[in-house]
């Protein structure tokens, strides 16, 4: 099979179907031979058709519902079961999909009632699976959260699918031998192309557990998981409890391969889990427009903080604010992360002005903050709009200071951000969950002005019962802004 046909062709095992698990979720489960001829009866049902909506529950239908469009050529929209009424109603009136893939059983919203509804089942035995599009089609239709605006419908074709998970395959030597254990959600990058079709592309096999829990990781990965894909909430749940648990650190530290996505994971948490199981997690770095663009590496040195290197095919460069290419690797240059590469997204959808925006001449530009080290280590510092603290003169990450913060014992959580300050231009803020009795704001800026400069101390200590996250964890530092 040469290039262009591993393009076309997303899941080869489909193909020639051996008697193996591809996929199982609690008690159900699904060898490649069953997979091949499930979803091949419902891609011959689909056929024809524009594109189709999946309301994309953790379970074993939404993974049938996926596969079975991609088999069929047909675009799949995957909607967030927790979506409100009105990012609903814009997302269905921008993709127009000509039917909703649903687990049967599920409600819908109000918001479906005009799609026609097909449940997925669990059987079927196809002939034979469809022919596949050539790798520019598109595949998925991904809704970014929309903090600026309506959420902008992120097409992906099958060619960036294909390139991105086969060089995750080189970065982790992932192989068909592996086993995928998660929980993570199945309506974005992470969970679903990541977490399901990935193992799907190597011809390996994944055990989806429905809802997190150390236990059930534990559990998991001790009857033959090899690698484990989570973000940073739910590793901060296993670096709390890891060094009092036998039984989960053992489960870790017989895994092959953690990973760690979504958002950063403090570097504390990085070291509990591997003072308790010798295991370092690793990190990579993506977005729903660029699929992944660097991971540290399964054969690489691990630094904790940093999500790695480019992957294989992707050119990566920072840019100041003039949009000129910073050529220092010294580990405290700050710049925007630009991308291009075959990983990259075709358009938003019906956006053609938001898709010009977004580039600068052939190259994306994330929005991302970050410097590179002499090795070629990136390091994520924030991101352009929200995590950069231009302060007193300096230009500071707010992720460093969080980092900070979090070595102390009596912060349990934290965000930073920027708030106007006549004096400084900005000033730093620091919204902190404590752990036990709440350390004085003064304890907390000492404790920053000496692990770093005085200069990125919080002027401001702010104290929360909890911290606005989203469905993947990340920090909705706009909510507490606002």
């Amino acid at each position: 099979m040469d290039e262009g046909d591993r393009v076309t062709v997303l899941f080869p095992s489909l193909h020639t179907t051996p008697d193996k698990t591809a996929l199982r979720f609690g008690e159900k489960s699904l060898t490649y031979r069953e997979l091949a001829g499930v979803a091949g009866t419902l891609a011959r049902r689909l056929s024809g058709l524009s594109r189709v909506a999946v309301w994309a529950t953790s379970s074993m239908e939404t993974s049938v519902a996926v596969v079975a469009a991609l088999a069929a050529g047909v675009p799949a929209v995957p909607l967030n079961p927790k979506l409100g009424e009105r990012e609903l109603a814009h997302i269905v009136s921008d993709s127009e999909p000509a039917l909703v893939l649903a687990e049967p059983g599920v409600a819908l919203p109000e918001g479906l009632r005009d799609v026609p509804r097909e449940d997925v089942t669990l059987t079927g035995t196809a002939a034979g699976l469809p022919p596949e599009p050539d790798g520019e089609a598109p595949a998925l239709i991904v809704y970014t959260s929309g903090t600026t605006g309506p959420p902008k419908g992120v097409v992906l074709p099958r060619r960036a699918i294909a390139t991105t998970l086969d060089a995750l395959e080189d970065a982790w030597q992932w192989s068909a031998d592996d086993v995928l254990v998660h929980a993570l959600p199945l309506f974005h990058v992470h969970g679903l192309i990541l977490g399901i079709l990935g193992p799907l592309r190597r011809g390996g096999s994944v055990r989806h557990l429905g809802r997190f829990s150390t236990d059930g990781i534990a559990t998991a990965l001790a009857e033959g998981g090899t690698m484990m894909f989570g973000v940073p909430t739910m590793y901060h749940r296993i670096a709390t409890e890891v060094g009092d648990n036998p039984r989960l650190a053992g489960a870790l530290r017989g895994a092959r391969l953690l990973v760690s996505g979504s958002a950063a994971l403090p570097v504390h948490d990085h070291q509990r889990i591997t003072a308790a199981t010798g295991q370092q997690v690793v990190e990579r770095y993506g977005m729903s427009e660029t699929l992944m663009n660097t991971s540290v590496r399964a054969d690489g040195e691990r630094k904790p903080g940093t999500v790695g290197v480019p992957l294989r095919g992707v050119e990566l460069r920072l840019v100041d604010e003039a949009g000129v290419p910073i050529e220092t690797s010294d580990g405290e240059t700050v710049g925007e992360i630009q991308v291009r590469g075959p990983n990259l997204f075709t358009e938003y959808l019906n956006r053609p002005d938001a898709t010009a925006e977004a580039f600068s001449d052939g190259w994306f530009r994330t929005g991302d903050m970050a410097t590179r080290d002499g090795d070629g280590y990136i390091r994520i510092v924030g991101r352009k709009a929200t995590d950069i603290i231009k302060s007193g003169g300096y230009k500071i990450g707010a992720g460093e200071i969080e980092n900070a913060l979090l070595e102390h014992p009596a912060v349990s959580e934290v965000a930073v951000t920027g708030e106007p300050d006549d004096d400084l231009g900005e000033r730093i803020v620091a919204w902190v969950v404590p752990s036990g009795e709440p350390p004085s704001e003064q304890q907390l800026a000492d404790h920053v002005a000496r692990l770093l400069t005085p200069h990125k101390r919080p002027r401001v200590v702010r104290f929360l019962s909890a911290l606005p996250r989203n469905d993947m964890g990340k920090v909705m530092k706009r909510a507490l802004n606002a």
